[in-house]
């Protein structure tokens, strides 16, 4: 017997919630996806100004394991704290809104 797939376990399992549900999950993998992004962009200029995780930190008056964790996307980045890491990287904080897909 085949084993089942995550793409068929995540397919299911939307199919058998409630609208209400759908709408959580909807907001929650929406928020979930932006941390990831904002995360990988912060590593990604990190990485390209030549800092460690512990250098950023000390330029940002945080510790190294904040730095991983926004890097993670583990936390959801405040603006304020993305201000930090530009001026940490003599970078500007930008925002972009565009059309839901």
């Amino acid at each position: 017997m085949a084993r089942t797939t995550i793409d068929e376990l995540k397919k299911n399992r939307l199919a058998a919630m409630t609208a209400d549900e759908r709408a959580v999950f909807d907001e929650t993998y929406e928020a979930t996806r932006l941390a990831l992004d904002v995360g990988e962009k912060v590593r990604d200029a990190r990485e390209a100004a030549g800092f460690s995780q512990r250098e950023l930190a000390a330029r940002m008056g945080t510790s190294q394991a904040a730095v991983a964790r926004l890097e993670a996307g583990g936390v959801g980045a405040t603006l304020t704290t993305l201000q930090k890491v530009a001026a940490a990287l003599d970078l500007k904080v930008t925002v972009e809104l565009s059309a839901a897909s």
